[in-house]
């Protein structure tokens, strides 16, 4: 058994309803780069971004550069249910990526991208997914 992998890195805006997402044959610190300039390049021109993060080693590098446009929130360790894109992966696992068998990994990234692509399609399944009362002020 032979096996390929691809990354799909990804960060929503519950309040938009948009999404920004990269699909990289590595997770490390220089695709999350990649990512976090993904990321900066779909923030509008006049706002700021908050970035959830949990703390995987790409995500607190120390060569890692912040854009200026986000400011990232490190969650405590074992918090997954505190950050919202993780039900986006679990809902794209259920309805799109899962139990699948690809005959290459250009099949894997193609794959990757549509169910990506038909994700942000739907800015209503995003909100539906991303907010959260309790993190909305009154």
């Amino acid at each position: 058994m032979r096996y390929k992998n691809a990354y799909l890195f990804g960060a929503i805006c519950p309040a938009r309803g948009t999404g920004a997402g990269l699909v990289m044959p590595f997770a490390d610190t220089q695709a999350m780069q990649q990512h976090l300039g993904e990321i900066s390049r779909a923030v509008a021109p006049d706002a700021h971004a908050v970035l959830l993060m949990d703390r995987a080693g790409w995500h607190t590098a120390g060569d890692l550069k912040m854009p200026k446009n986000i400011t990232p929130i490190f969650l405590p360790p074992r918090s997954p249910e505190l950050n919202p894109v993780e039900n986006i992966w679990q809902y794209m696992r259920q309805n799109w990526l899962s139990n699948r068998v690809f005959q290459n990994y250009e099949a894997i990234v193609e794959d990757c991208c549509e169910a990506w692509n038909r994700l942000v399609d739907k800015p209503w399944k995003i909100m539906s997914i991303g907010l959260r009362k309790w993190a909305r002020a009154s």
